[in-house]
């Protein structure tokens, strides 16, 4: 029998609904609830023929500790949700926009950063398996919806699949704050891009940076020296999205 995860949440559940309705084996709802939203999400439920188990709010509690599951919790089918790379670029119709996150370490920051990888229509997210938070319940929560929607693919040498994605002619662009990099706003790059983005405080690892294409820098004007990493994200992919057009 093929392993289960369980996702909560209205957004995690709903995006599961919409994109991998097969994925998912049950649904369970907290039975005191009956407003429009949960009203919503079980009329999908219903469409896509999935089991429904109304249960306590208690039980609910028990199955997701500490999470803020909004009163819904789904069993999914954890061997449907993984992606390679290869499948995600071989099938491609238009320029690859990837973001590469080298070791995070803050799942709220991870999901953030899945959220905004989401808003600026990005192919996958990448990630390294060793050194970084992975995938986590928060992770997904905070992502609300994102990590459904977005492939996130971890590998176990970053250095060298930045170079497999150099091979494709896809053009990895670092995020350092370090002298000698290009601002953001007059460095000039391809349509097909990977974003490397850096773990909170450290920055991209040295081995990571030095395979990149190029170093772009975000301008600092006030009296900080950095900015969060899910913050850096989205200034820097809704940049390259703004370039690339709708």
């Amino acid at each position: 029998m093929s392993h289960s995860r369980s996702i909560f949440g209205f957004h995690s559940i709903l995006a599961k609904l919409r994109h991998d309705p097969g994925a998912v084996r049950e649904i369970y709802v907290d039975a005191g609830r009956t407003d429009a939203r949960m009203r919503d999400l079980i009329k999908h439920a219903e469409f896509a023929k999935l089991r429904v188990v109304p249960v306590d709010s208690a039980r609910l509690a028990a199955m997701a500790p500490g999470a803020q599951h909004q009163g819904v919790i789904a069993h999914v089918d954890a061997t449907q949700r993984y992606v390679s790379l290869d499948d995600v670029l071989d099938t491609l119709e238009e320029p690859a926009f990837l973001l590469v996150l080298d070791g995070i370490q803050d799942p709220h920051n991870l999901g953030a950063c899945l959220r905004v990888a989401d808003a600026v229509g990005a192919h996958a997210v990448i990630a390294p398996k060793d050194r970084a938070v992975g995938l986590t319940q928060t992770a997904v929560k905070v992502a609300s919806g994102a990590a459904e929607t977005v492939p996130y693919i971890t590998v176990t040498n970053l250095a060298r699949t930045l170079r497999e994605l150099q091979e494709r002619e896809i053009w990895v662009v670092g995020t350092d704050v370090g002298e000698g990099t290009e601002d953001l706003y007059t460095a000039q790059w391809p349509l097909a891009t990977a974003w490397v983005l850096g773990a909170e405080g450290d920055g991209i690892r040295r081995l990571t940076r030095e395979t990149c294409d190029q170093l772009v820098s975000i301008p600092m004007l006030g009296s900080v020296q950095s900015l969060n990493v899910s913050v850096a994200t989205g200034v820097c992919l809704y940049e390259a999205r703004r370039r690339r057009g709708n």
